[in-house]
């Protein structure tokens, strides 16, 4: 009996420490996504960062539209489709071509409450190399305070997201990004976008 009940400390406390690890988070999000889906709010933009539609759904997932892959000669695909397919309940868009933010409920767009120009002044040294392998460390295992900056393709200014523990992972889908903040999913297509260190836009 007392062997049961180390063995389940030991396993309660195994999960707990695994679920500070980002990648470990970033597993389950990815895991819940695909077989319950997320309460997500998705909008799209055009060139302009003028809104075209906006959708939300208690149970939603985003992925590649594998029946728009191209094939290679022995018939094989090429995981290359830019069609997104996004399942909202039981309801199914394809989006391809325009701008997409998908944001879990909870995120904050900032960018509707602050609108202003970043300027960035780090006249500090620092070794490059070791910074991105500090970076890279964080991004799979803490995270790290963030600011994300997104902007339509024409370079206009679309949302800003910010959290104490972010970390940016690839998508399957091409030209698509996904971010885990503070344990929330953002998803960005088409986007173009700089992620921030926090402390430098605090400086």
């Amino acid at each position: 009996m007392k062997k049961k009940i180390l063995l389940s400390l030991v396993l309660v406390f195994s999960l707990f420490s695994l679920s500070a690890c980002q990648s470990i988070q970033n597993w389950w999000k990815n895991t819940k996504e695909e077989w319950i889906g997320l309460e997500m709010t998705v909008r799209t933009f055009d060139e302009s960062a003028q809104l075209i539609d906006e959708m939300s759904g208690k149970s939603l997932s985003i992925e590649r539209n594998a029946d728009f892959d191209s094939v290679d000669a022995e018939g094989n695909s090429n995981a290359d489709s830019s069609v997104l397919k996004v399942t909202i309940g039981q309801y199914e868009m394809d989006h391809v071509g325009s701008s997409l933010i998908a944001a879990e409920e909870g995120l904050e767009d900032l960018f509707a409450k602050y609108q202003k120009t970043v300027t960035v002044e780090e006249e500090g040294k620092a070794i490059p190399v070791v910074n991105r392998m500090v970076s890279q460390l964080k991004n799979d295992f803490t995270g790290k305070a963030k600011v994300i900056l997104i902007r339509s393709q024409n370079g206009t200014p679309l949302a800003t997201y910010a959290g104490d523990k972010v970390s940016l992972y690839t998508s399957d889908a091409p030209k698509t990004s996904e971010l885990l903040i503070d344990g929330k999913r953002l998803i960005i297509y088409r986007c173009d976008y700089t992620i921030y260190d926090r402390q430098l836009l605090e400086e």
